[in-house]
């Protein structure tokens, strides 16, 4: 469990090359800390070091292929061998080019799967983890793309609606069970993921959204928004006609 200033012992990140996941980890430190990362991954040695720089006790890396659903089981139980997580940080995903993607079968699945079916699948193992552990938080990176889906990125986005649905409902399926899932709702953060794309407003440092998130999980929160003020640009894009919504120019 989290100690008095927000400490955790045991901390789990899959997706462990995320620099958003990776700069939440920090906000946690000192803890011993579990990274699982795609086999092969050029970033795997920068991620470790720069983990075990930041002060953690210890820093152990598995392998974790999203879209080997076959295999989640077992990484899972190799995680939590041993030992409680006191935070699990669902940060993997992909972006993609929607205009390819939503007329290319292939990389719209491969898409989907990444963002939304790959996550699914680590929810159930790790809410049935957490639930006989009787306490810790399950962060879940969401995006305020899955909030109102628009054209210009939906493949992307309903992914994300659909990821969201599903960690918002586990939440309140372990809420009896000593465990809350946090569900991360940013907008555009900077990282390599958005390097290609023109910064939109609102847009934030990936520091600014570990901090959010710290201070979510401390404090037992269900959903975070970064920047804050997508809390409310998100609701009056729902209640914006479609005639009107299709023609603002995002």
């Amino acid at each position: 469990m989290l100690n008095a200033v927000g400490e955790a012992q045991n901390i789990l990140l899959l997706g462990g090359t995320s620099e958003i996941g990776l700069a939440i980890v920090k906000e946690f430190l000192p803890a011993h800390v579990t990274l699982a990362i795609r086999p092969g991954s050029s970033h795997a040695e920068q991620a470790k070091a720069e983990i075990e720089s930041a002060g953690a006790r210890s820093v152990r890396v598995i392998d974790f292929d999203a879209l080997d659903f076959a295999s989640h089981p077992a990484v899972i139980d190799e995680a939590f061998e041993g030992h409680d997580f006191d935070v699990a940080i669902v940060a993997f995903g992909i972006l993609g080019d929607n205009e390819e993607q939503w007329q290319n079968q292939a990389k719209a699945v491969e898409a989907v799967q990444t963002n939304y079916t790959a996550a699914v699948s680590v929810g159930v193992l790790l809410g049935q983890k957490f639930k006989a552990q009787g306490h810790g938080t399950i962060v879940a990176m969401s995006s305020v793309a899955g909030m109102k889906v628009r054209r210009s990125n939906f493949v992307y986005g309903s992914a994300k609606a659909g990821l969201d649905g599903f960690y918002e409902q586990l939440g309140e399926a372990l809420r009896e069970d000593g465990v809350h899932v946090l569900l991360v709702r940013p907008g555009q953060v900077r990282t390599r993921m958005s390097a290609g794309v023109k910064e939109a407003p609102f847009t934030v440092n990936r520091e600014d959204v570990a901090k959010a998130v710290h201070e979510a999980v401390v404090k037992h929160d269900d959903t975070v928004w970064v920047h804050p003020a997508f809390k409310y640009v998100s609701l009056v894009l729902n209640h914006i006609p479609k005639p009107i919504f299709r023609k603002l120019p995002f």
